[in-house]
């Protein structure tokens, strides 16, 4: 249940009246710390070959919340969860004597409490501690979510999870799974040879993806500046300045829609190899996303392992809508055969990217279930690729799809500093048009491409999106802990 006022006041007196009840015996119910404490898997695991009935005189001290109760007079079990898992408590008076006993089966559930103990396995076969001490370490005063029916309702969930993580022992292993999957890539990279760096979030001009930015406002210095809407400017001037190998796991933020993929600030790692084109970040990228399922206990039944199925972005479009876009370069010709073919979305884009996008999510990505991966874009859509080094109107660029999502976007890094100010200049005439989404012209960029940038391949994953991926979820506020909500 949500925080509210209008939860009956009974229940909340009550709970109060025995934080003051606690308060006029001696005990302080917000104690300052509990040192020692073991996680309950690490106590499971060192009795795994305790047989039922057996008892030891091992002791161990756990701490967590209060879950259930069982049983009164002079024997008692208890549950007591904490994030690794859940485990029983046996209270009983000729250890804890009577006073002991009453205060602790007065307590409500959760309740946060510390316990020594010592470990036996119950006839049952149930990993029991023995209680002998207990201290209430912090006094409950709103009752938890219901324990049998948990938080269903998702609003709830999604504004208050910290709610979500107490009534759910499927969400807390969610986010430990997102946490060991970004220290999987991180592991992975810095194992590799790159170096992690950290480059500014409140940024003088945003760049490096096609996206309206979020804008503030500095007193001191008396400018806007934004929030960026990527990193790969920044890591790429220290490409030049020679890091050689460099990545940033950070949020972005995109003044965009909410959806099931998308949240206004989202997590991603962008990486940086020079002296790389873009298959061999495709071949890296393969070989990083499979260590990562294997490192996070990935048990679905998609196969991460390389090679990934590959297409032509083209060959795709065509293979699925029947249209060729490397023959329909321009926005009327390509508008006409989506109309015919009844493709051509209400409110129709006004520039020819826009509808190349629009084949591509709505009828390309979709089918993409298995590992994919898509190259060779149109220059149009991608201002900051270099060109194909074969191909006449394409550049060297990749985008990477599982499940029918797209998890990551590589290139080869255009690094010539004449076709990246033409590139800029399109860009700003796009702007000029009204597209509110067009790269900004950059000329520090440009600046530092002109002292030479060696040939790069870079990528960018969403790690939100990945985690979605590794735990099955279908929408990206599951996966995220504070996800933007509606007011």
């Amino acid at each position: 249940m949500a925080p509210s006022d209008d939860e009956p006041v009974d229940v909340f007196a009550a709970r109060r009246q025995k934080l003051e009840a606690l308060r006029s015996a001696g005990v302080d119910p917000f104690p300052h710390e509990f040192a020692g404490v073991e996680p309950v898997a690490s106590v499971r695991a060192a009795h795994e070959d305790l047989q039922a009935g057996d008892e030891t005189e091992i002791r161990h001290r756990v701490a967590g919340r209060l879950a259930a109760r069982r049983g009164q007079g002079r024997m008692a079990f208890l549950d007591l969860v904490d994030r690794s898992g859940r485990i029983q408590l046996q209270a009983r008076v000729d250890e804890l004597g009577p006073e002991g006993m009453a205060a602790l089966l007065d307590l409500d559930l959760g309740d946060l409490i510390g316990v020594d103990g010592s470990a036996l396995r119950s006839r049952r076969g149930e990993l029991t501690l023995r209680v002998s001490s207990y201290a209430v370490l912090a006094k409950s005063l709103r009752p938890p979510p219901d324990k049998h029916h948990g938080l269903s309702d998702v609003e709830t969930r999604f504004r208050h999870r910290e709610l979500d993580l107490i009534a759910s022992e499927e969400a807390r292993e969610l986010f430990v799974t997102r946490s060991r999957t970004i220290a999987a890539i991180r592991r992975y990279l810095d194992d590799h040879g790159f170096v992690e760096v950290e480059t500014p979030i409140l940024q003088p001009l945003y760049g490096g993806a096609m996206a309206r930015p979020f804008t503030t406002h500095h007193n001191a210095l008396g400018r806007e500046l934004y929030l960026r809407i990527a990193t790969e400017l920044y890591l790429k001037r220290l490409i030049v300045g020679g890091l050689e190998r460099v990545y940033e796991i950070g949020k972005n933020f995109r003044n965009e829609g909410v959806d099931t993929r998308h949240n206004p600030e989202f997590t991603t790692i962008e990486y940086y190899e020079a002296y790389a084109d873009y298959l061999d970040v495709a071949r890296r990228f393969e070989e990083l996303i499979a260590f990562v399922a294997d490192a996070t206990g990935y048990a679905g039944p998609i196969d991460f392992h390389a090679p990934w199925r590959r297409e032509t972005l083209a060959g795709a479009i065509q293979s699925r809508t029947g249209i060729d876009i490397g023959q329909l370069t321009d926005r009327d010709s390509l508008a006409a055969a989506m109309a015919d073919r009844g493709l051509l979305p209400m409110g129709e884009p006004d520039a020819w990217p826009q509808l190349v996008d629009e084949l591509v999510s709505k009828h390309v990505e979709p089918t993409l279930t298995d590992p994919t991966l898509l190259l060779d874009f149109p220059v149009e859509l991608s201002p900051l690729a270099k060109r194909h080094r074969s191909e006449a109107g394409l550049v060297e660029r990749f985008e990477a799809f599982v499940d029918g999502m797209e998890i990551a976007n590589a290139f080869t890094e255009l690094n010539d500093p004449d076709d990246q100010r033409q590139r800029f200049e399109q860009q700003r005439a796009l702007a000029a048009g009204g597209d509110e989404e067009a790269q900004p012209y950059d000329e520090a960029f440009i600046q530092a491409l002109e002292y030479g940038m060696p040939p790069t391949g870079g990528i960018g994953i969403g790690i939100d999106r990945l985690v979605m991926v590794l735990t099955g979820k279908r929408s990206i506020r599951e996966v995220v802990l504070f996800p933007a909500m509606r007011d």
